[in-house]
């Protein structure tokens, strides 16, 4: 990178394609600013690739994306956008190498039970890059999320269709009364910079490392839970019975991405659940099969295929699933039900949709209804009964009324990275795991027993006292109160209200309301405030952060890609993040089936004007604001004039909004008065697109409706899904036309 530039990402699925449609429009109008776009591939596909340089061929060799980006993100000047990117359960991981290894590149299978050292050391490379590799070595900054103004206004006006609820429904949340991470939880904060080595003393006294070197800070917050196993499974067994005994469909709502290590076990445990007869009958068979139930019942089921059993094990599937209680599906169609794959169903969408559906799942016959949502650790699945219990009493939400619930989410030099990481293990032998420093003296212990799930995490002092600054300055800003949710009663919890506490006083608090509360009554309070159309700033821990930037945008805008997100890095820099939506396969399926993208690309939108706008400011690049300013209103205008993607075949798409985004801008800055030499570069871009929009229209209709090749799901040939997602050639001419003779006046 030559001078100060954006860094546009390059992720995965329906983000990714586009990409292909969406950048040479950005970056041609950026070049008349002498802004300069380059792209960084962080994709599932890519950070594979990056792992094993030494088993590839010089030309599929590339350079390792993530890290770079990692050390940019200390550098003042880093300008990086962000998109969403596959947090790739193992299922996934497997299916990105095994299409990698058809395209040729000779990639090493994934070893589930490694017992070699080339074995282990291809195992650690490849959890490096599952799960939620991508966000902490980005996130060097706490997390800003808002609604704009325009977007709010634009709910309000066009509110989005909210399920009725019913004073007599069935569904609700349940968690476990004790044995999970909130109730074995113990925290300490470390007193100076040091090494913390986390160990297993079984009972036996022998020792095995599990984690050596955990490096601390001076105020350092760390943490130790278990998970209990054999509490996990009889409260999972209970509530298969209790849905079954009251007629509700059972679901499990989990992170599988994003808590790696733990979240996959939990899984697995509950399709074990489902199916007891199953896998205490066969269980060996499929264990000795390499079949995990962490995997999923999708990958069970197609792994019996070839196993001399398979007709009695299907049999015992069928079966049980006609005895239990009926499952939640993922695709009632197909036959996709909630414990098919573990990254199918993930909690922070999958209980505001439940929410936002009248409090339905779908059911086994096609049909919604009452579902019992199962959320084993209890440490937040409070904030969802409490939605569930405000819905059966005063009715559903109405976004033409409701307020808002920005966030500012604690989250940088990865604070509460919980089971997502190197220092979470399911244990092997019963005993102790101790965490203890240089000296052996013990800072945290937690007796275990075998399959129990320790895990701890950090979180660092100068992340909280940035995420105070971060939380008292939009609090300013927007005149909103703030609440830190954060529970007394809870150990980790009781030692960031110390500093929350102790950081508040530094910071001018005339006129501003900040308060602490339980996540339980900061839940409550903000759905008081909503529903009389008032904000209320939720400031939380990582983990909230996640889930509440789902939960309360897509009640409030219907999708939670509508999102500002803007991560202040804490060397100076920005990252600019476009959205919480995913990386929505489903919309890759349809793309392939019927040439047609539904994913709604505003989130880049918002996230690009938030970008110009830092970039003018870090280096005086006055046209780069100019940029910001037009992309805003051009992006306004494109929500008024409903150009945004349909869901329905025939209409336009991600592309054909990428089209109405150009011409709107075009027009904004052809009409803008700070600079007359780029409004004229513009005036017959403006006029050409106006001009052409019914050809244009038409070329980019023309090819829905017929199944189209990308050349890859997790590593699309560039070429293939560039002429995809650029099937109108009139706008691609008219875009080439920009770029020459404006920008050299940039910075003046």
């Amino acid at each position: 990178m030559t001078g100060p530039s954006i860094i546009y990402t390059y992720t995965d699925e329906a983000p990714a394609l586009a990409t292909f449609s969406l950048l040479p429009v950005v970056q041609a109008y950026a070049s008349t600013a002498g802004v300069t776009l380059e792209t960084r591939d962080i994709s599932l596909a890519g950070r594979i690739i990056a792992s094993f340089p030494e088993r590839l061929a010089p030309e599929q060799r590339i350079g390792d994306a993530l890290a770079e980006l990692g050390e940019m993100t200390a550098d003042p000047y880093a300008n990086i956008i962000k998109l969403p990117n596959i947090s790739a359960s193992v299922p996934q991981l497997k299916a990105a190498i095994a299409e990698l290894q058809q395209k040729g590149y000779d990639l090493p299978d994934h070893p589930d039970d490694p017992k070699t050292a080339e074995e282990r050391d291809v195992r650690a490379r490849y959890d490096r890059v599952k799960g939620s590799a991508v966000n902490p070595v980005l996130r060097e900054g706490n997390s800003d999320r808002r609604a704009p103004a325009s977007v709010k206004n634009y709910a309000r006006t066009h509110p989005h269709r909210m399920g009725a609820w019913s004073a007599d429904s069935k569904t609700n949340v349940v968690h476990m009364p004790a044995d999970d991470f909130r109730s074995t939880e113990k925290s300490a904060v470390v007193q100076r910079e040091q090494t913390l080595r986390i160990e297993l003393v079984d009972a036996q006294g022998r020792t095995t490392v599990l984690r050596d070197k955990v490096r601390v800070k001076d105020g350092e917050v760390v943490d130790a839970a278990v998970m209990r196993v054999d509490s996990l499974r009889a409260f999972l067994s209970n509530q298969v019975a209790r849905a079954k005994g009251e007629g509700v469909l059972f679901s499990v709502h989990l992170k599988a991405t994003m808590m790696k290590v733990s979240d996959p076990i939990i899984f697995g445990h509950a399709v074990r659940a489902f199916f007891p007869k199953t896998f205490a009958r066969y269980g060996e068979t499929l264990h000795a099969a390499g079949l995990s139930p962490n995997d999923g019942l999708g990958a069970i089921l197609k792994g019996i295929e070839s196993l001399p059993e398979k007709s009695e094990i299907q049999a015992c599937i069928e079966a049980e699933m006609a005895e239990g209680p009926k499952l939640a599906m993922v695709d009632s169609d197909r036959g996709i039900t909630n414990l098919h794959v573990p990254s199918d169903v993930i909690v922070d969408a999958s209980m505001p949709a439940m929410i936002r559906q009248s409090g339905h799942m779908w059911g086994p016959d096609g049909k919604e209804a009452d579902t019992l949502a199962v959320i084993p650790d209890s440490s937040y699945a409070g904030i969802y009964q409490v939605v569930i219990d405000d819905c059966r009493a005063h009715g559903a939400f109405d976004p033409a009324t409701m307020g808002s619930v920005p966030n500012v989410g604690l989250m940088a030099q990865a604070a509460e990275e919980y089971g997502s990481h190197d220092k979470t293990f399911e244990i092997a032998s019963a005993g102790t795991v101790r965490v203890v420093d240089a000296a052996g003296n013990a800072v945290l212990e937690q007796p275990v027993a075998i399959g129990d799930i320790f895990r701890m995490c950090q979180t660092k002092d100068v992340a909280v006292r940035d995420w105070v600054r971060l939380a008292v300055s939009r609090a300013r800003a927007s005149g909103d109160p703030a609440v830190f949710w954060l529970d007394q009663d809870r150990p980790h919890d009781a030692n960031l209200i110390a500093k929350v506490r102790q950081c508040l006083p530094e910071h001018d608090l005339t006129g501003l309301r900040i308060e602490i509360m339980s996540p339980v009554k900061a839940t409550a309070l903000s759905l008081e405030r909503i529903r009389r159309g008032e904000n209320t700033i939720s400031v939380t821990g990582n983990v909230l952060r996640d889930y509440l930037t789902d939960l309360f945008p897509i009640m409030e805008l219907g999708t939670s890609a509508k999102m500002l997100s803007v991560v202040p890095l804490l060397a100076g820099g920005g990252l600019f993040e476009t959205g919480a939506g995913g990386s929505a396969p489903r919309h890759v399926q349809q793309l392939l089936k019927e040439n047609y993208l539904r994913w709604d690309s505003l989130g880049e939108f918002l996230a690009l004007a938030a970008s110009f706008e830092f970039f003018a400011e870090k280096t005086g690049n006055k046209r780069a604001q100019v940029l910001a300013s037009t992309l805003d209103k051009a992006t306004e205008t494109l929500l008024n004039e409903n150009k945004s993607p349909a869901r329905k075949l025939g209409s336009i798409d991600n592309r054909g909004s990428h089209f109405y985004l150009a011409l709107y801008w075009a027009r904004e800055l052809a009409a803008q008065t700070a600079d007359a030499e780029l409004a004229r570069a513009f005036v017959p871009v403006a006029a050409r697109l106006n001009d052409s929009e019914q050809t244009i229209t038409q070329e980019l209709l023309a090819v829905q409706g017929s199944s189209c090749d990308i050349g890859g799901y997790y590593r699309p040939d560039s070429k293939k899904a560039e002429d995809v997602m650029r099937p109108s050639r009139t706008f691609n001419e008219t875009i080439a036309t920009l770029g020459s003779g404006v920008a050299s006046a940039a910075a003046d």
